[in-house]
């Protein structure tokens, strides 16, 4: 559960900017509230606190335009192949993690599953307005796709590298890297979380 330690009025404007309906508070102690997609954010004085399963897109939008550059790890899992998936992601910068979630994704296979988490964590990492990605995944099959390396028959992951390659164009710059699983272990915790939360 996210707090950022802020001041609420600016944040409420950021939130009204965005188009994001913001409501008064349920409490004397609440200045407002708001939700968007699948959160909540409260604000009390000088901090507003982030409630729910998919907290990232409501911070992105609280902490406004980051710019620079930032870390993207992101990791799939599969409860049988196909099963049920769920992802996680991490976005680090110089300053630490900026954001990470995980969250289950439906059924599908795991190739599909890591492609969902790239999707999730590139689009964090936009709403964040950084200029330069470097992504990091330990799925070999994946980066080399996203590369251009390796080529696929199946129309379903070569409609999700249509998308990974459009949503790389918001970036003016991006990398692609093939890590062991050990370096990636914070966005797999993360995936494997949301198999127990849901």
């Amino acid at each position: 559960m996210p707090v950022l330690n802020c001041d609420v009025e600016q944040a409420r404007d950021r939130l009204e900017s965005a188009g994001v309906d913001v409501s008064a508070g349920n409490t004397d102690h609440e200045r407002w509230r708001a939700s968007y997609e699948g959160a909540t954010a409260v604000a009390y004085d000088n901090k507003v606190v982030i409630q729910g399963g998919n907290p990232g897109r409501l911070q992105a939008l609280l902490e406004g335009s980051s710019g620079g550059r930032a870390h993207v790890y992101f990791d799939g899992a599969c409860r049988g192949n196909p099963g049920e998936a769920a992802v996680g992601w991490v976005i680090v910068t110089d300053g630490g993690i900026v954001t990470e979630g995980g969250e289950r994704v439906g059924r599908m296979t795991n190739n599909a599953a890591e492609y969902e988490a790239l999707l999730k964590g590139l689009e964090l990492a936009a709403e964040y307005d950084f200029e330069e990605v470097e992504i990091r995944g330990d799925s070999e099959l994946i980066v080399k796709q996203v590369r251009g390396e390796y080529d696929t028959n199946d129309p379903d992951l070569r409609e999700y590298r249509v998308r990974v390659r459009e949503l790389l164009t918001a970036f003016s710059e991006w990398s692609i890297s093939h890590v062991p699983r050990d370096i990636n272990e914070r966005a797999d915790k993360l995936a494997n979380e949301a198999f127990e939360d849901g």
